[in-house]
């Protein structure tokens, strides 16, 4: 990837092109800089700092979403080295509900904290809920933690016929299993195959971040902050949406950064709301980029904010009946200069050694440089350790894209 032009120091406009907003937007992200050579843990551990967490899907049709974000900023990695990072049983990361299930840096597991205070009291509140109905089967896991250190939700499951305690089935295990992380009483304790390893707080976390008490205004302060700054430029539904929070809570927020300078209100023509500038971000001419983005990636993945800057309009298909698909099951929009020009389905064929590209469509008003995306489907078929690719002609790029590849 080439490099992008510097940033335009002391140049923030007070009227933002949608164009500039869009280079913004991907500068912000990491997208567009120039590859490492080797990509180690310092280079993966500078993008997860900079986007503040990796959304976690299961889905594994061609690679799981977390990866994939590295993947597009960074280019071919080890995929050994990111699970060593992330799916360490007390390291540099963590695991929670921080936008959607996410691994984000274990220092910014306090400005959770009120999250998980509110699932508490919401149960509390609820006695019809779930984990309101059955507090004792909840006391029964912390006590199973407590005394065998941290368990998956199989071990529990496979140890619970032996037992003295009552019994429950798998999907009840793991059902409070759940209910307590999303209370902050259980934590992340690693992943194994996949599978998260669930620990107490104390058996697993540091002491001075089980210590840190983050007042709940000043945890979305920090957040919104960040959210500024990994977006770039955003609306204030742009950066709540970040970590997920709420419109009412944000707003005081940001007139404190903005009082602060952190960030300075800005008109983009189009955007029929306010934008927010982050004093740091880069103002690059021009982004030079190839990459297929994860559904979950934070470039894509607000659906309304991803059609405002790039006119992209963008929906999961994967739970869509298969007849009423319009592009594909396993969809990747593909990013070419500072555009999406097109959608990627793709299939990690593992048995066959086949990257599979079952659909591939060009965005209408653009044109896919085919050169390049070949280029970029064998870098990735490589880095999938897959030995080649193949394309099957759907969709109306599909035929140009096998004709190139064959």
């Amino acid at each position: 990837m080439s490099a992008a032009a510097p940033s335009l120091v002391g140049v923030h406009p007070s009227v933002v092109s949608p164009a500039l907003a869009r280079r913004i937007a991907l500068a912000a992200q990491g997208l567009g800089r120039p590859g490492s050579a080797a990509v180690g843990t310092r280079q993966l551990n500078q993008t997860v700092d900079r986007l503040g967490l990796l959304q976690i899907d299961s889905v594994n049709v061609f690679e799981r979403s977390h990866y994939l974000p590295l993947y597009a900023r960074l280019g071919p990695y080890d995929r050994a080295l990111a699970d060593r990072l992330t799916f360490a049983r007390s390291g540099r990361y963590t695991e929670y509900w921080a936008h959607e299930a996410a691994f984000l840096p274990v220092t910014s597991w306090p400005l959770m904290r009120w999250r998980m205070d509110e699932y508490r009291d919401w149960y509390a509140a609820h006695d019809d809920s779930w984990a309101a109905a059955n507090r004792p089967m909840l006391d029964w896991l912390l006590a199973e933690l407590r005394a065998s250190g941290p368990l998956r939700a199989s071990e529990i499951e496979h140890d619970a016929n032996v037992r003295q305690g009552p019994w429950w089935g798998w999907s009840d295990v793991k059902r409070g299993l759940e209910a307590l992380f999303r209370t902050g009483d259980v934590v992340s304790a690693g992943r194994t195959r996949f599978e998260r390893t669930y620990g107490l707080p104390e058996q697993i976390l540091p002491s001075e971040v089980l210590d840190a008490v983050v007042p709940r205004h000043d945890a979305h302060r920090a957040l919104v902050a960040h959210a500024a700054r990994a977006h770039g430029i955003g609306t204030a539904t742009d950066l709540a949406d970040y970590f997920r929070l709420k419109n009412v809570d944000v707003a005081p927020v940001l007139r404190e950064l903005e009082d602060a300078g952190e960030v300075e209100r800005v008109e983009v023509p189009g955007w029929s709301k306010a934008a927010f500038l982050h004093r740091d971000a880069r103002l690059p001419r021009r982004i030079e980029a190839d990459a297929l983005l994860s559904p979950f990636d934070p470039v894509v993945w607000e659906r309304a904010r991803t059609e405002r800057l790039f006119g992209f309009r963008y929906r999961i298909e994967i739970y869509t009946p298969q007849p009423k698909r319009v592009y594909g099951y396993y969809v990747l929009p593909l990013l070419q200069g500072d555009s999406l020009v097109g959608r990627i389905d793709l299939k990690s064929d593992r048995q066959a050694g086949i990257l599979r590209v079952q659909h591939a469509w060009t965005e209408p008003g653009h044109t896919v440089d085919v050169d390049r995306l070949v280029a970029l489907l064998h870098r990735t078929a490589a880095w999938q350790g897959l030995e080649g690719v193949e394309a099957t002609g759907r969709g109306d790029l599909g035929p140009t894209l096998a004709a190139a590849l064959a």
